[in-house]
């Protein structure tokens, strides 16, 4: 395994634990407003089990954060330049989708994050996952499936779509290889 990886995701099992300790929630209060098991957040907490993609952004939605913002605050880095060689990343053990934080830990209202989705995989989110914030998916390389709610998007390489209310998802790569795309995520300040 990746050591940038796996240190990542140290810091997010030990960013969860403090998110949860901030708000004085115990684990089952964290289970309730997140629908996760206590035991899978605790397997988490203790960096026991890594989170999928789905269960992340569901924890981080009942925090009230992104999954941008959460995986951004386990990062240490400061400073208006994020060089690539710097830049967090993450893989969900799931699907094997490979999350770049791309953008500087500012107070710009805007993140930007690279995503490669290998052929044949599948990422559910949540509708809370994004609840309080605007998107934007626009697809760099392959071709990717997005379905919101009851609506099916097609996207082929430099289509961008703006996601509308927010609803459950899923992102697809029903393609032979890998399909990378932004998500670019606009914060009200």
């Amino acid at each position: 395994m990746d050591t940038k990886v796996y240190s990542l995701d140290q810091r997010i099992s030990d960013r969860i634990r403090l998110e949860r300790e901030i708000r004085g929630w115990s684990l089952s209060e964290l289970a309730e407003r997140s629908g996760v098991s206590r035991t899978m957040i605790h397997k988490i907490e203790r960096a026991d089990s890594s989170p999928t993609a789905t269960l992340l952004a569901r924890l981080s939605g009942a925090f009230g954060l992104t999954m941008s913002t959460l995986i951004a605050r386990a990062e240490i880095h400061e400073g208006r330049l994020s060089r690539r060689d710097n830049q967090p990343i993450w893989r969900d053990p799931q699907s094997g989708y490979l999350r770049r934080h791309v953008s500087p830990n500012s107070d710009l209202p805007l993140e930007l994050v690279e995503v490669e989705l290998p052929a044949g995989a599948e990422v559910p989110m949540p509708a809370a996952a994004y609840a309080m914030f605007r998107q934007l998916i626009w697809v760099k390389q392959g071709t990717l499936t997005f379905t919101e709610g009851e609506e099916t998007h097609v996207l082929a390489e430099g289509d961008c779509l703006e996601l509308g209310p927010p609803k459950d998802c899923i992102f697809r790569n029903g393609g032979d290889t890998s399909c990378v795309y932004a998500v670019i995520l606009l914060k009200s300040r």
